[in-house]
């Protein structure tokens, strides 16, 4: 019995983690809209304050939109999980811990982009999605080796679907990288690109 409960927690459990995740998801979101800022102080011509902030906004807007996606994505894989164990639980508690992260890094795109420093800022970035990615696929291949943690009623092909969209993931942030030391805007814009992807990958990879 006692190695039962170290090892497995009902579906009780699987509920737990999803609220708790979901939390975390909508903090990291909202915290987000706080790096957008206005310095008065130092100007009186708001309307063109406005307009300078646009990598902000981009930095904003990728931000969210992939932490949007992976909360769909979470939500998705979740709904096909039937247990979960200790192990299951650390990696979603990473996973959850770099998407907290988030709002750093793109504070920092929203600061440096098109000025001194902005390589650094991106390299940054785009590093915190490349670590996200490797923890993401972690985490779900880990539940679906073997049927793992998936639950019995679920369709191998709904599965399969899911480990595909995963597939392109680590591949495609290491490219953001290589392509920041070339042009950290292009490296930004390929970020929302991704995110972008990742709206309808499960349904197109299912098909």
């Amino acid at each position: 019995m006692r190695q039962l409960y170290a090892e497995t927690v009902t579906e009780s459990g699987t509920t737990r983690m999803e609220a708790f995740s979901d939390g975390v998801f909508a903090i990291a979101a909202t915290l987000l809209v706080l790096e957008i800022s206005v310095d008065t102080a130092h100007t009186t011509d708001v309307g063109s304050a406005l307009l300078h902030l646009w990598p902000s906004y981009l930095a904003y807007a990728t931000s969210f939109i992939t932490i949007g996606i992976i909360w769909m994505n979470h939500h998705n894989c979740v709904e096909t999980i039937g247990r979960v164990d200790r192990t299951f639980l650390f990696l979603n508690l990473l996973l959850l811990l770099t998407v907290s992260f988030l709002p750093f890094p793109t504070r920092l795109v929203a600061d440096y982009l098109q000025r001194p420093g902005e390589q650094s800022a991106v390299y940054a970035y785009s590093a915190t999605f490349v670590i996200m990615s490797v923890i993401y696929n972690l985490w779900w291949r880990y539940a679906s080796n073997g049927r793992r943690l998936i639950g019995d009623g679920v369709p191998e092909s709904r599965v399969n679907a899911i480990t595909r969209a995963f597939n392109p993931g680590v591949p495609i942030y290491l490219l953001t990288l290589v392509v920041a030391t070339v042009s950290p805007l292009a490296s930004v814009f390929l970020t929302f690109a991704i995110a972008a992807f990742y709206l309808p990958s499960a349904a197109l990879f299912e098909r």
